[in-house]
């Protein structure tokens, strides 16, 4: 159980008391919010300078009216898909335009987040089944490394869509501009070199902003700042010589007035159903995501705080349109930033203020030397946020929980990749129910739970799950009534009249359980010697066997 008396103080309090350690963490976590902040906007079609108005929002304005304590607001890898697709659909190879239609999109979904954090739709996020989601961060990440690989060679592919892109890889290797392709491969190295690092004191410097140091000081060896040809001229005559065109095109282009940077949507597409569509899939993968990290930060929290998911979504959904309007990217409650944030010793929310502080003066007074920096080095990282998101240890420990969720895990990725985002989180639902009604779940269950929550009245709880299954279509009702369950008391799941109950359940109540016992209260799991595990997983999908005797 937290200890109250140790738990920081919110608002003005908490500022005074712990203001030198959440100065600090913000620091930190600006150098690493800058780069990726940079390399997110332009792998997104956006200006460079429209992530980092992101970030400043996020941190100075979201920050102070959200319902988290330790999450870093910004933009995220996992949008750039979302809304490259939109600025290429909208703008229909006009990149300026469809930035411009973009943001008017950006303003519509937001507005709609707003509306969902209002009528409490937080709940929301458990709808989507554990390993569609998986899938989907996966397929983004392989979708950034197949664009982002280009960019950190130096060459520009002949390729129409993102199977071609994939395809031009070999070529791009064989092509690669050397000097360009040096700043790229050092800084991917030493990002991988950082991770394996086991020195606490190393660790503490951001590898971030390391590969963008080191990449400003190649580029201005390389002269990067000044159009210019390389002559690659081997030894051996038998190999062709090759001529590379090197300079300021392979350096990010930011205003060096920052008011100059913002840009005003435009709403002429309102009326059309392509405009909507994007405005859809914006909000949903920011939304999804945002309350995803959101969660996944509380159980970092030291202090053991659960966030207030609706009013966190009500926040972003605020300082979203607010980017909208101006120029900026959406934002979401960022995973890997909040966890540095966390690990840097920041205590309340103020960190999070501190890092859009630091972006905000540091735009004003330096645009210059973020003009220096390689894009070669920011795709370097963004190459390496994509492996994250889709490395080999993804697809392992999706197979350990069983081959169903493999199977939905592969098929969202194909689903994402081959069609787009929303349609491939569909097809992965799809398939979710149709594995479901494969299993024996009956139509009137996928969507209806029969369950009954007594409580006895000396402070236990018992849920009963009363027949059918208990899926992840049918259990938001359930998920709503346990958080209004009073903390510090007794909770026990009685599941076994449940004929089904799927690894997003599973899942679930097992974080249910782990979230009450930290807030003093104790949960157990009854009733699951009858079922029958589809994997050795402890949170594998199970269904009762008694019923097939």
């Amino acid at each position: 159980m937290t200890n109250s008396s140790a738990t920081p103080k919110s608002g003005l309090a908490g500022l005074a008391q712990n203001w030198q350690g959440d100065l600090m963490s913000g620091f930190l976590v600006f150098l690493i919010a800058l780069p990726l902040c940079l390399g997110i906007s332009m792998a997104s079609g956006f200006p460079p300078q429209a992530g980092i108005i992101s970030a400043i929002i996020g941190g100075v304005l979201v920050s102070r009216i959200n319902g988290s304590f330790v999450t870093i607001n910004g933009p995220a890898a996992g949008l750039i898909v979302v809304i490259y697709d939109s600025v290429q659909e909208l703008g229909k190879g006009d990149a300026m335009t469809g930035y411009r239609y973009t943001l008017a999109a950006i303003v519509c979904a937001s507005v709609i987040q707003v509306f969902m954090g209002y009528f409490k739709a937080g709940k929301l996020s458990a709808f989507f089944p554990s390993s569609v989601v998986h899938g989907m961060l996966a397929a983004i990440g392989i979708i950034i490394m197949a664009k982002q690989i280009h960019v950190m060679l130096g060459v520009k592919p002949d390729a129409q869509n993102l199977f071609q892109t994939i395809g031009a890889i070999p070529r791009s290797l064989i092509d690669m501009n050397p000097e360009v392709a040096v700043i790229g491969g050092i800084g991917i190295g030493l990002m991988i070199v950082w991770a394996a690092l086991k020195n606490r004191y190393l660790k503490m410097i951001p590898a971030p902003i390391l590969v963008v140091l080191i990449g400003i000081g190649l580029g201005q060896y390389f002269d990067l700042d000044h159009e210019h040809i390389f002559l690659f001229l081997p030894n051996d005559p038998i190999l062709p010589h090759h001529e590379f065109s090197v300079g300021p095109k392979f350096l990010v282009a930011i205003p060096e007035n920052f008011m100059s940077g913002f840009a005003f949507p435009d709403f002429s597409l309102i009326g059309t159903s392509t405009f909507w569509i994007q405005v859809i899939t914006i909000c949903l993968v920011g939304s999804l995501e945002s309350l995803l990290s959101a969660a996944a930060v509380d159980k970092l929290d030291p202090f053991q705080r659960s966030s207030d998911l609706n009013r966190d979504l009500l926040a972003v959904g605020i300082g979203n349109t607010i980017c909208g309007l101006i120029g900026g990217l959406p934002m979401i409650a960022e995973i890997v930033r909040s966890s540095a944030n966390v690990n840097n010793g920041a205590k309340t929310s103020w960190a999070n203020f501190f890092h859009g502080l630091f972006l905000l003066v540091f735009v004003a007074l330096f645009p210059k030397l973020i003009h220096e920096i390689p894009l070669a080095a920011l795709a370097a990282l963004l190459v390496y946020t994509g492996f994250r998101l889709a490395s080999p240890k993804e697809f392992a420990k999706t197979l350990e929980i069983g081959t169903e969720q493999f199977a939905l895990f592969i098929i969202t990725i194909v689903g994402v990749i081959a069609t787009d985002l929303l349609i491939g989180v569909v097809i992965g639902i799809l398939a979710k129910l149709t594995i479901h009604i494969l299993r024996g779940v009956k139509p009137g269950n996928l969507f209806k739970m029969d369950y009954v929550i007594d409580g006895d009245g000396e402070g236990a709880y018992h849920v009963r799950i009363e027949g059918g299954a208990a899926i992840f279509t049918n259990f938001l009702s359930l998920k709503s009534e346990l958080a209004e369950l009073p903390a510090g008391e007794k909770v026990f799941f009685d599941l076994s009249r449940a004929e089904l109950v799927d690894h997003t359940v599973m899942e679930f109540i097992h974080h249910y359980r782990e979230d009450y016992a930290r807030r003093g209260g104790h949960c157990e799991i009854r009733g699951l010697q009858e079922h029958e595990p589809f994997s050795d997983h402890p949170l594998a999908a199970r269904k009762r066997v008694a019923l097939e005797k």
